[in-house]
């Protein structure tokens, strides 16, 4: 705005000029000299060659005030763009700033994640492992039960326990079935 306080008056300076001038040369008598009709007629079509598109009553002083009123406008568009590039650029460096803050951690959350999936894996395949080791082992595991469970009905008769024919048929049921659950 104070750009545009030294414009005003630097306006109003040169306007006042301008009419100075204008109504210095109007003061003066113009000599004019007529011409034959022929000549009318070249210098009405030539008049109409540069006429102005702007109305003939305009004079210098609306002339003046039309542009100064035009250029405060300019300016004022000028200043809200330099304002809004100005905000932009803030902007930007911030943004630039936050980006140089995040980039090391998203390295990092890559790596991490990376490990973490390697991680996963190993444990998937070692998870996998040991499930066939524990299927494959099942037959092993219901052969040493009734193995044990024959040694423990011979230590139980040894002790003088007698065996009823309900558990022989249990023994018998095991094997057969492939164990209580199978």
């Amino acid at each position: 705005m104070r750009t545009n306080k030294k414009i005003v008056p630097f306006l109003i300076l040169s306007a006042l000029t301008f009419i100075l001038a204008g109504c210095h040369a109007l003061q003066k008598p113009a000599d004019v000299a007529l011409e034959p009709d022929s000549a009318k007629k070249d210098n009405t079509s030539m008049s109409k060659r540069f006429q102005d598109a702007s109305p003939k009553s305009q004079t210098a002083v609306d002339s003046v005030v039309e542009m100064s009123k035009k250029n405060a406008e300019l300016f004022e568009q000028m200043t809200a763009l330099q304002q809004g590039n100005q905000e932009l650029i803030a902007e930007n460096r911030q943004l630039k700033d936050r980006l140089e803050v995040l980039e090391p951690e998203l390295k990092q959350a890559k790596k991490e994640l990376n490990e973490a999936n390697d991680l996963l894996i190993d444990m998937t395949t070692e998870i996998n492992n040991w499930k066939v080791d524990v299927l494959g082992n099942r037959e092993e595991i219901r052969q040493a039960n009734i193995a044990q469970m024959e040694i423990l009905l011979k230590i139980a008769e040894a002790m003088g326990a007698e065996v009823t024919a309900q558990q022989d048929q249990n023994e018998q049921s095991t094997e057969t079935s492939g164990g209580p659950n199978g």
